[in-house]
């Protein structure tokens, strides 16, 4: 399977987002990254329910939702409503991991669990074969533009042990400072799914950008 490319709207124009939005539509990715932060789980705040269903409305790619929210638990329905295809919660931020995967899965919606840097890749040994995705987080949660942790290709290798042993169908993705410097590594250490958004959106053709990383070999 090739590596599906997520670029993220955090750094689309937000006065054009229906442009950026039907440029991606157009472009060779799959999904379309959609962060929302609280500014509490995170240090800052993005956006909710009226920007996913407005960029639903114009999306023809899965709706790829990162919450990085405390207590997910309550929204769940609502974020499927607004148009969410796969939903993906923080490891840290809910106390029964269990239960809101459940949750999540009786809505429909695909279900993923995302990992912040220092959270090791064994807290999910017990939940791993209900995953539909793991999301390796790559820097610090809260903010588009930072560095690139390198031992996160680490972390997609122990990743892919991990469901490799457990006879789980997740894919790995990846999510913070990913470009065409290391696509190529990531996709090789096993990673499925790479969000990109400075790079696809600051870039002179996005489009172009897009089939790079889609297309990254070492």
């Amino acid at each position: 399977m090739s590596v599906i490319v997520s670029p993220s709207v955090l750094s689309a124009d937000f006065a054009n987002l229906q442009r950026d939005i039907e440029m991606l539509n157009g472009s060779e990715a799959e999904w379309i990254h959609i962060d929302v932060m609280d500014g509490v789980f995170v240090p800052n705040i993005s956006f909710g329910f009226p920007v996913l269903s407005a960029i639903k409305k114009h999306a023809k790619k899965v709706c790829d939702v990162h919450l990085m929210i405390t207590n997910p638990q309550p929204y769940i329905k609502q974020f499927r409503e607004a148009g969410a295809d796969v939903i993906t919660i923080h490891y840290e931020a809910v106390t029964h991991l269990d239960s809101i995967i459940n949750e999540i899965k009786n809505t429909g919606a695909k279900v993923g669990v995302a990992l912040n840097p220092a959270t090791p890749v064994s807290v999910l040994k017990e939940v791993i074969h209900l995953l539909d995705v793991v999301l390796i987080m790559s820097v610090n949660p809260g903010f588009g533009g930072q560095k690139f942790i390198p031992y996160a290709v680490n972390k997609v290798q122990e990743c892919m042990l991990l469901i490799g042993s457990s006879g789980s169908k997740a894919l790995i993705e990846v999510d913070g400072g990913v470009g065409l410097n290391n696509a190529a590594e990531l996709i090789a250490a096993g990673a499925n799914v790479l969000v990109a958004g400075n790079a696809v959106f600051g870039s002179a053709d996005p489009l172009q950008t897009i089939r790079q990383i889609k297309n990254a070999t070492k």
